[in-house]
Order: structure tokens, then C-alpha cells, then sequence
């Protein structure tokens, strides 16, 4: 069975205003993913998703690079246990 994690990351440098976050969804959409993502009033994205370990591994890799507007300066993230308490990957508003 496949290992199932919960990813819950702080995302800073030039994230918003750059469709970060519909970048962020997008992803977690292609690798199947629940959650969600937010702007924070620092200016930083917050997100938390969920989903197959390795998958997660990959989207925190995503998180990393984000979209061709973005200049992501680090990404800070924790692993945790997975709740299977969302239904789908929303934006958080």
C-alpha cells in the first residue's frame, strides 16, 4: 500500500501577484493532491497538501521552482500525518 503523508509549507520571495497559487493547485491537481493554498499577509504562500509520499515529494520539488513569473527565494516544510480531511485542492481566500 502506498505510503500516505500530509506536506504543510511556507513558500517566500516573489510569490505573489505571479499565479503562485493557481500554479500551486494546478499541481496538486496533476499529482491527484488535497488541500490547500493561501497568500499570507507577509507575503509569503502557505499551503498544505496531502496525498502518496513520493507524489508529495515531487509537488514540494514544484514548490521549489513555481511558475515563470515567481522568483522563489526558499520554501520551509513539514511532514505530518495524513487525515484525509479534505475533499479536493482548493484556493483559500
Amino acid at each position: 500500500m502506498t505510503d500516505y503523508a500530509r506536506l504543510h509549507g511556507w513558500v517566500s520571495g516573489v510569490v505573489q501577484g505571479v499565479g503562485f497559487m493557481f500554479f500551486v493547485q494546478d499541481k496538486a491537481e496533476e499529482y491527484k493532491l488535497t488541500g490547500w493554498v493561501r497568500n499570507m499577509p507577509d507575503g509569503r504562500v502557505e499551503f498544505v497538501a496531502e496525498g502518496p509520499k513520493g507524489l508529495l515529494g515531487e509537488f514540494l520539488r514544484d514548490m521549489k521552482v513555481g511558475p515563470r513569473a515567481a522568483h522563489v527565494s526558499s520554501v520551509n516544510a513539514e511532514w505530518g500525518k495524513y487525515t484525509s480531511e479534505f475533499k479536493g485542492f482548493r484556493i483559500a481566500f
